[in-house]
């Protein structure tokens, strides 16, 4: 019997591409199952790059929403995919909802948030035996005492010739000359991003020797990346809140050397395979590192460090102040 299972997918790029992880071993492990995703509707370019997934169920409430009566009618349209076994990868009560209101037989997920009931699963999460964010949701794909393969299935976005010739031809961009890509914004907060001065100082030295570069985000980061702009000169193109996600995954995969802050874009990059240089600060790669060998990690051991804190505490921002340009550029 091929198994039929839903994954309930978490809310953040970053997130979304490890979790193709658990997407891997689980055809790894069940050849024949199928696989779909409730997920955001920003996610649906990122997981169409997954051929793990056959469908992707758009989750229409916003982050943060409970939402009871929409999540109701969701879940009872859901019953009749026939359904096998729900994966509910966050830990909130509400996302445990729609496959409960499905009546989907098995619904696993972690312990967390009075989700009795609505998981028939539940497991009691071992921090020390799953250090890290993929383990955590490669491990729910798994019986419960079984072990994770010691050689784990790593995220690999696929993008093709075609598509990344429309997104130059769009964009007005050549790859005539090595292309330096900057991620220079972070969803969580600002204490994730390293100083635009610094970034500036990357692009500077790489534009000397005859490299272009592309400066990749959303809407939010445009500010950012203009400052960059201003500070560099010319041999930068602003590319933030201009392209999709698509566009930025097909650029991004003709990039040569990719620069960023821990954000959704690094595990892009890194699920892409291109040479990265990751750059650490409040959070830490023992939980989210960039999954590729190609990924180097620039990060300091202050005391203060990792804080997870959205904005520095302590007001001085040291952990991504002194994390210099020239340390980023003797990894390039």
């Amino acid at each position: 019997m091929s198994p039929n299972i839903l994954i309930v997918g978490p809310a953040w790029v970053g997130d979304m591409v490890m979790a193709q992880c658990l997407f891997k071993l689980l055809k790894h492990e069940q050849p024949m199952a199928t696989i779909d995703v409730l997920a955001p509707s920003w996610s649906l370019p990122l997981l169409s790059r997954m051929p793990e997934v056959r469908n992707t169920i758009v989750m229409t409430l916003g982050h943060g929403r409970v939402g009871l009566v929409e999540r109701y009618r969701l879940g009872k349209t859901l019953c009749n995919n026939n359904y096998d076994q729900a994966i509910v990868l966050p830990n909130s009560w509400k996302s445990a909802l729609i496959p409960w209101f499905a009546r989907i037989p098995i619904r696993t997920g972690w312990r967390g948030e009075m989700r009795y009931g609505l998981l028939n699963d539940c497991r009691v999460l071992d921090k020390k035996r799953y250090p890290l964010m993929i383990e955590r949701f490669m491990a729910l794909g798994l019986l419960p005492d079984a072990n994770i393969p010691t050689s784990y299935p790593i995220p690999s976005l696929q993008t093709s010739h075609e598509e990344q010739a429309k997104a130059l031809q769009k964009h007005r961009l050549s790859t005539n000359v090595p292309v330096l890509a900057l991620c220079p914004g972070a969803e969580f907060g600002p204490a994730k991003r390293w100083p635009e001065e610094h970034y500036a100082e990357v692009a500077k030295a790489k534009i000397a020797e005859g490299w272009q570069v592309w400066i990749f985000g959303s809407p939010k980061d445009n500010e950012v990346a203009e400052k960059i702009i201003q500070l560099t000169g010319e041999g930068c193109v602003n590319l933030a809140g201009k392209t999709t996600l698509e566009e930025a995954i097909d650029l991004l995969a003709l990039s040569t050397t990719v620069v960023t802050n821990d954000s959704g874009l690094m595990h892009i990059a890194a699920a892409l395979h291109k040479p990265l240089v990751a750059l650490y600060g409040p959070t830490t790669p023992s939980f989210t590192p960039p999954l590729d060998s190609n990924a180097k990690i620039l990060s300091l051991s202050l005391d203060c460090q990792p804080c997870f804190k959205r904005v520095c505490p302590l007001k001085h921002h040291r952990c991504m102040v002194e994390l210099k340009a020239s340390h980023t550029l003797d990894l390039i």
